[in-house]
């Protein structure tokens, strides 16, 4: 697989993952529930992309 399309979903997961942190680092989440939700869309965003950076290492050793 190509390099840039692993860059490009890391590049997308991590503008959305900052998007989400800064609510929480201003403190504008309105309610507990909605400070869990977004801790939970940001901790899914750094799942993602552990996900994607295992696969893209597996895909490089296979190669081999």
């Amino acid at each position: 697989m190509d390099s840039k399309l692993f860059s490009h979903l890391r590049k997308k997961i991590e503008e959305l993952r900052d998007s989400h942190a800064e609510v929480l680092i201003a403190g504008r989440a309105s309610s507990f529930d909605d400070y869990r939700y977004t801790s939970g869309v940001i901790r899914g965003l750094a799942l993602a992309s552990d996900v994607i950076t295992d696969l893209e290492k597996r895909l490089e050793n296979s190669d081999e």
